[in-house]
């Protein structure tokens, strides 16, 4: 297997209002104050804008903020995959950022954020989750967008948090029983490449990964009827994995389905033109689907 092949394989799988109101005001001024308002805009003048450093827990965060929200409508955060980070999802951010506020993270473990201080579980990295969202978001409501091990982190946070996540969208995101299903397709006899593949994974699985994450696998819960648009690879690049690659395949969109037991209001779609990074290899796709949860949320 080539090291890219491999490499892509490994990827997937694994702010005083009033005082400051009043100042120099007249009478008019101040008889028409909404002091509501004047809350509200401070509290959009706090938000992050551009890249920097925040504390979540005792821990640096590294966050990217870009474009305005419109009334009612949500922020869309981006979660990116095992062993990338946000500069990743760069480009995607740009182009929703026209028309959206759009946020995106490094987890801990990854790109400029702390090293998380031990093992990490998805309870863990939901509460770092939280700590984000309070800051970049504020109490405006959110929808999560985010691609494989991502996507996995945001359908396993959203279920528990129902008042604030009101949109899903999950780029190729590995599926809830990967885990499983990597062990059963590839047997523990497996040789060669396809074996290296099963003994990689399962570690990584296992928390051997930069974030320490330990990804127990588990059921799709439901996260009640918020709109969810799940969108898979059309490219079979798994398939490049001999003599199990088209079961792996098969394992992978079968998980794929699954994630629409998370809604009564999920979608899924094929990226017929796109291997694991949907995001990058057809961004249309990705943007169509974005827009489109974003809309119904703020609708």
């Amino acid at each position: 297997m080539s090291r890219k092949i491999k490499a892509t394989v490994l990827a997937a799988l694994c702010g005083t209002v009033i005082g400051a109101g009043a100042t120099g005001c007249n009478g008019d001024a101040l008889e028409n104050w909404d002091p509501i308002a004047s809350a509200e805009q401070q509290i959009e003048a706090d938000l992050i804008y551009g890249t920097k450093k925040i504390e979540v827990a005792g821990r640096s965060v590294n966050v990217s903020c870009s474009g305005a929200a419109a009334d009612g409508a949500p922020v869309i955060v981006l979660m990116h995959g095992g062993g990338d980070d946000l500069t990743k999802m760069a480009a995607l951010q740009k182009t929703l950022s026209g028309k959206n506020r759009v946020c995106s993270y490094d987890r801990l473990g990854a790109g400029a954020s702390d090293k998380p201080q031990g093992p990490q579980d998805f309870a863990s990295t939901g509460k770092i989750l939280t700590g984000v969202l309070d800051q970049v978001a504020g109490d405006r409501p959110v929808v999560l967008a985010g691609h494989s091990l991502g996507g996995l982190i945001a359908a396993r946070y959203a279920p528990d948090h129902q008042d604030r996540v009101k949109g899903l969208v999950l780029m190729d995101a590995t599926p809830s029983t990967m885990a499983g299903d990597v062990a059963k397709v590839i047997p523990a006899s497996a040789k060669g490449p396809a074996a290296e593949v099963r003994a990689q994974n399962l570690a990584i699985f296992k928390g051997q990964n930069p974030e320490q994450l330990v990804m127990a696998d588990g059921k799709v819960r439901s996260a009640g009827k918020i709109p969810v648009e799940v969108i898979k690879h059309g490219q079979p690049y798994l398939a490049a994995i001999p003599t199990y690659g088209k079961r792996l395949e098969k394992a992978w969109s079968a998980g794929q389905r699954k994630w629409l037991a998370i809604s009564s209001r999920s979608r899924l779609s094929t990226a017929a033109k796109s291997g694991h990074y949907i995001y990058t290899d057809q961004p249309d796709a990705a943007v169509k689907a974005v827009q489109h949860v974003t809309t119904q949320v703020a609708g």
